[in-house]
């Protein structure tokens, strides 16, 4: 199934998109309507600043989304600030970040997409805002160093493989109103020692806890 996952991620980065791209201070974005979406951006590298606001060609667009695999594989790349205009980030947008440590999501942020810092190894804390609805599957899945994480109460359900293989994750408190954790969704947090899960929570995924191994 991953298998089948990555090589839906490669098509999807293969494919040409017909919206219209500018570079504005060293990140593309593409127009959509009368806002933009961070656009790809390979090999862009260091500390990110994404504005709330850019302009091309006279006309000012409100920065609103991150598009799929937007800094995929972007190896370098070791700090993004995301504005709050931004109110959604797309599939696979930091795949294999592998200098990435650290992300604070604002605010304004409502959907966090699948597999969004898959292997992003590096990554040791993240921060979910309280607007977040739920996330995605293999959002953190082989984020290795990742030793906390705070899912906020806005948070209704947690998708299959979401922390799957976070072999550094040692707890970890499920609140009240998340109702649904997916499949294999802690599968290999081999250190995974204390798990909290909120009163609300209806369905547990197949093998969801599978070999954690030290879960007491």
């Amino acid at each position: 199934m991953k298998n089948l996952l990555l090589f839906s991620f490669l098509f999807l980065t293969a494919s040409i998109s017909f919206a219209q791209t500018f570079n504005y201070n060293g990140i593309n974005y593409n127009i959509t309507g009368t806002t933009v979406k961070v656009g790809l951006n390979p090999g862009i590298t260091g500390s990110v600043t994404i504005p709330s606001s850019v302009t091309n060609l006279g006309t000012t667009y409100s920065a609103t989304s991150i598009r799929d695999s937007a800094f995929s594989w972007c190896n370098a790349l070791t700090n993004v600030t995301i504005p709050n205009s931004v109110t959604s980030i797309g599939n696979y947008a930091f795949f294999s970040c592998n200098a990435l440590t650290s992300i604070i999501l604002p605010n304004s942020i409502t959907n966090i997409g699948n597999g969004t810092f898959y292997y992003c190894i590096t990554l040791t804390s993240i921060t979910i805002s309280n607007s977040v609805t739920s996330i995605g599957n293999y959002t953190f899945s082989h984020c290795n160093a990742l030793t906390s994480i705070t899912i906020p109460n806005s948070v209704t359900s947690i998708g299959d493989f979401t922390f799957d293989y976070c072999y550094n994750l040692t707890s970890i408190i499920i609140p009240n109103s998340v109702t649904s954790i997916g499949d294999q969704a802690f599968q290999d947090c081999f250190h995974l020692n204390s798990v909290a899960i909120g009163n609300s929570v209806t369905n547990i995924g197949t093998n969801a806890f599978i070999n954690c191994q030290y879960l007491t």
